[in-house]
């Protein structure tokens, strides 16, 4: 049913972009010298092209898990303090960038900085081909700017990993087996913003799946057992996505190995000082706009990867 709600989709958006475009003709035709007619007929354009683009890209999704859920893991690197204010900077481009795609959201645990920001956050972004589009972010992002934790006022380069697997569920094809013995289970208070209910109970869990040293945690649920929920879903999404891994050296490559979280492995730069620039490194893809990047504006990284990415499948 699930497939067949998105098709319909697909086709109701495609014949959407015929009836708006009709629409256009015929105002052209009918009222083609009346002010402002122009104007109109321009912004009926332009939402036909990035409705054809997004259509694009989504007819690009035809990997296994490109149409699930994502979950996202950002860590601080090299950088300090800046780097878990990085961290946090971030999380909040990508939470915008979800929820301008309506995207649903939410996080399962972070871990603040110690004097500001985040040492790391994870969260679920669901939504059709959610992961296909964020499977482009993985990889480490590094930012230059004027600290502001730099009483000196110097220039701090200061880095983040960007982790992303997709959102599975048990009965997937590729699902795992998760043995009990395998997992040592802890549980911790988790943090809250202050009041009477703060630090009540050990409602977080913390889940290590010893074979592979794979570490998981939730915190933001009410219940124990929720946070158990959400951690083994987690879990689960991170040992497929490392069994996929080692088996399929294709996706290795075209994933890249995963690098330092330091100098000289990042993805992405962005720059704030001494002059404005994001640059993509794997495509060259740039822009000016950093303000609007780091307010979710990224799909213009996204769709060149894409390609970059089926090209490269395609030529394997």
């Amino acid at each position: 049913m699930k497939q067949i709600a998105d098709l319909r989709d697909e086709v109701d958006r495609v014949n959407g972009v015929g009836h708006e475009l009709d629409d256009a003709l015929e105002m052209l035709e009918i009222l083609g010298d009346e002010p402002g007619v122009e104007r109109d007929v321009d912004a009926a354009i332009a939402r036909v092209a990035a409705t054809l683009d997004e259509l694009e890209m989504a007819a690009n999704f035809d990997r296994p898990y490109d149409t699930h859920g994502a979950i996202v893991t950002i860590r601080a690197g090299a950088g300090g303090t800046d780097a878990a204010d990085w961290v946090a900077m971030l999380a909040r481009m990508y939470l915008k960038w979800a929820e301008t795609h309506g995207l649903t959201t939410q996080v399962a645990e972070e871990s603040p900085g110690d004097e500001a920001g985040l040492r790391s956050i994870t969260f679920f972004l669901r939504g059709r081909n959610a992961y296909g589009m964020l499977e482009s972010e993985r990889g480490v992002h590094r930012l230059v700017r004027i600290s502001p934790f730099d009483q000196a006022h110097r220039r701090q380069t200061s880095f983040a990993e960007v982790d992303v697997v997709p959102e599975t569920q048990e009965g997937d094809v590729e699902d795992i087996e998760i043995r009990p013995e395998d997992l040592r289970i802890e549980t911790f208070k988790a943090g809250g913003a202050g009041g009477q209910y703060v630090n009540k109970t050990e409602s977080a869990i913390r889940i290590i799946h010893v074979p592979t040293n794979t570490i998981v945690a939730s915190q933001q649920e009410r219940s124990q057992m929720q946070n158990r929920d959400v951690a083994m879903t987690i879990l689960r999404a991170k040992l497929i996505a490392r069994e996929r891994e080692e088996r399929e050296t294709k996706l290795a490559e075209i994933r890249g190995e995963r690098k330092a979280n330091e100098w000289g492995s990042q993805i992405r730069s962005y720059v704030l000082n001494p002059y404005q620039l994001v640059k993509d490194h794997r495509t060259n893809v740039e822009t000016g706009n950093v303000n609007a990047v780091l307010d979710g504006d990224i799909d213009g990284f996204m769709w060149p990867y894409l390609q970059r990415r089926n090209e490269f499948s395609g030529a394997a």
